[in-house]
């Protein structure tokens, strides 16, 4: 499936129309430049499911888990630089655990990536406006 998306609200709808299907044990894995609005997209998926709290990147913590009436566990694995600093983490337990994961970066560690994973890239093309986003869902 491809969006396309003009705008900030336009994003955001595409993350709540996503959100509304997601259940529990779902795996998303977001892929795009910096700056393409990965935790932008993240945050409206986690207010639609219910999550009140305000969302932002775990960088540097490597996962935020949220509470709401499905948990969320929100990855960056931008920092990650190999498989092996993933098993810090326990990502097994949140993978195959009692919430949805969304893993930004994901790319970086596709190797431990599971099969059903749903797999979310968002591009810029400047050339159609700064806030002109192409979002595809495999």
């Amino acid at each position: 499936m491809i969006y396309t998306s003009l705008s900030e609200f336009d994003t955001k709808k595409i993350a709540e129309k996503i959100a509304k299907n997601a259940k529990p044990g779902n795996i998303f894995c977001m892929d795009g430049e910096l700056g393409s609005g990965k935790t932008f997209f993240v945050s409206a998926f986690a207010n639609a499911i219910g999550i009140k709290d305000s969302v932002s990147s775990p960088t540097f913590s490597i996962v935020n888990e949220y509470n709401g009436p499905i948990k969320l566990y929100h990855f960056d694995v931008y920092r990650i630089s190999s498989l092996d600093e993933m098993d810090y983490t326990n990502y097994e337990d949140y993978f195959y655990g009692d919430g949805i994961c969304i893993i930004e970066w994901a790319k970086f560690i596709k190797d431990i990536i599971p099969d059903f994973a749903v797999w979310i890239n968002i591009s810029k093309n400047l050339a159609h406006g700064e806030s002109y986003r192409l979002i595809e869902i495999n």
